[in-house]
């Protein structure tokens, strides 16, 4: 089978990093996209009553304006978050915002949550209401908001209905302050006045936390999780820091780095999460995902779904096939039933 990706690559990496997203998503908006196979029914997740085909989903940040998440599902995608979104539109941070590290397969972006704003999504949305696929909404605050808890109490409401769940993401690096809300108080303020906006509504709500986080940020956020009544956690997102490893001469550049050198720090993460709460709710874990081994990796490290993004810059659409067939046989391999039995095992076997 021809991998028209590679074919198509070296011209998409002659431009720079943000036209070839947006070259990409024009042509997925076509709807010219191939078909994926059925999922093996060993793949299967159920969670807060939803039933994803397979635990591999498309993370925030490639469809930040629901703009494709069909043609994404219908590459074979368990689900796909799209987002962030926030209240109003707005630019994000200035041109260049967005780098390949080509030499250690990862990216730096310091987007900014730009966006087309909640009444673009909200709409969107609802032009494709009644479809089928499992479909997240990532909620942030505007930048220059006086009152960010309201922002995200705003977009959730906005959206309310018309997602499967939704992801408050209070830890991207680029908005400068935001993180602060990953703190014991700010935090459980936070989480109530989502919960209060989504009240009666059976939408599970979930938080993105940090990579950089302590151990006393850990314990604190674990705490208020379990306290608060939230439906899971998602772990993690990029990072701040720059491992000596890295060799690319953008390395350099200001923002979240994603892709394969945040591996092993968001799986440690993923660990002590799935420790602490992971008894009580599911986690989804993220952060430098390229193969079935690493999908794997996460799952057994207590992630109960798995999201990818950084890595299809490299590889192409048909890494998500690939990838569900490795994660399938690796599941057999060791004599797991489902996705579900492997959960966590590493860490269990550890205590």
């Amino acid at each position: 089978m021809v991998d028209y990706y590679r074919l198509a690559r070296p011209g998409l990496f002659a431009l720079d990093a943000e036209t070839a997203h947006r070259l990409t998503i024009a042509g997925l908006k076509t709807g010219f996209v191939p078909k994926a196979k059925p999922d093996d029914a060993l793949l299967r997740v159920n969670l807060w009553g939803l039933e994803f085909p397979n635990p591999i989903g498309m993370a925030p940040g490639f469809d930040k304006n629901a703009e494709v998440p069909d043609p994404l599902l219908k590459l074979g995608f368990g689900f796909v978050e799209v987002g962030t979104v926030t209240p109003r539109p707005q630019a994000g941070n200035p041109r260049p915002r967005l780098f390949r590290l080509v030499e250690d397969r990862a990216v730096i972006n310091r987007m900014g949550f730009n966006n087309e704003g909640l009444d673009a999504v909200k709409a969107r949305l609802q032009a494709r209401a009644g479809r089928p696929g499992i479909l997240g909404g990532n909620v942030g605050a505007n930048k220059d908001s006086e009152d960010r808890i309201n922002d995200y109490v705003t977009a959730i409401r906005g959206i309310l209905g018309l997602v499967s769940y939704i992801t408050i993401n209070i830890s991207s690096p680029n908005t400068p302050g935001l993180r602060a809300l990953q703190s014991r108080a700010s935090l459980a303020e936070l989480i109530g006045r989502c919960l209060e906006a989504r009240g009666q509504d059976k939408t599970p709500v979930l938080v993105k936390v940090a990579p950089d986080l302590t151990d006393a940020d850990v314990d604190d956020i674990a705490a208020v999780a379990l306290e608060s009544g939230i439906d899971g956690l998602i772990v993690s997102n990029t990072t701040i820091t720059r491992p000596e490893t890295l060799q690319s001469p953008n390395k350099g550049e200001t923002g979240g780095l994603s892709g394969a050198p945040l591996f092993d720090a968001s799986t440690e993460m993923l660990r002590r999460f799935y420790g602490l709460v992971g008894h009580r709710m599911p986690l989804i874990g993220v952060g430098g995902v390229a193969s079935g081994a690493d999908a794997y990796a996460k799952i057994r490290s207590g992630a109960s779904l798995v999201q990818l993004y950084s890595s299809l810059v490299y590889e192409g659409p048909g890494l998500v096939a690939r990838l569900k067939h490795d994660l399938a046989y690796l599941l057999r391999r060791d004599g797991f039933a489902s996705v579900a039995d492997a959960v966590g095992v590493d860490v269990k076997a550890a205590k």
